[in-house]
């Protein structure tokens, strides 16, 4: 049993009473992230990706190396929606087209973008954090409103939560498929 593991069962063991911890000893080291993960890794979402999730990556790479966990049909007929396993687990959606990592997007906070937004913010707080890099844009059809930050062909999109105020989803990749799918309202 390796050194963190056998902190870890220790600590479970304590917790549940079947081991006792004198008083006074030092408490049992927590368990942390996976091994060669660093905890902020599983916080940021950047125009870049998250994590091992990067732009560009390949569907078939990334399962091969078991990081993905589920798919569906995305609407189109070479987009992707995929799930994925590990720290990244429940807290990002990915999107891909013709096999090609071009989306990943969150409901949840953490993660965060490098500069501290995301999802519960209002878009005056993305006003506040981004200045005039960012701006209001809405839908073709007029019946939506998102806070956009470009970074050269990439953006961070933070759209409207559906029953508050607010920032409900916040999405990241290139703006040939992010801003023209939130725009259009279909990535086709």
């Amino acid at each position: 049993m390796t050194r963190p593991t056998a902190r870890v069962a220790v600590a479970v063991l304590a917790a549940v009473g079947l081991l006792a911890v004198p008083v006074g000893a030092p408490a049992p080291a927590q368990a942390g992230p996976p091994a060669g993960v660093r905890a902020e890794q599983t916080q940021i979402l950047s125009v870049g990706g998250a994590g091992p999730f990067r732009i560009d990556a390949s569907l078939t790479t990334l399962s091969a190396a078991g990081l993905i966990d589920s798919t569906a049909p995305g609407g189109c007929d070479d987009v992707v929606i995929a799930g994925v396993t590990g720290s990244w687990a429940g807290k990002i959606l990915l999107t891909f087209r013709a096999g090609r990592l071009v989306a990943i997007g969150t409901a949840t906070n953490p993660p965060h973008s490098p500069a501290g937004a995301g999802v519960g913010d209002s878009f005056a707080d993305l006003a506040q954090t981004y200045g005039t890099r960012g701006a209001l844009i809405s839908n073709d059809a007029g019946t939506a409103t998102a806070y956009l930050v470009r970074y050269g062909p990439r953006v961070e999109l933070f759209t409207g939560h559906p029953i508050r105020p607010g920032v409900g989803y916040f999405q990241v990749g290139p703006a040939s498929f992010v801003e023209r799918s939130f725009r259009q309202g279909t990535p086709c």
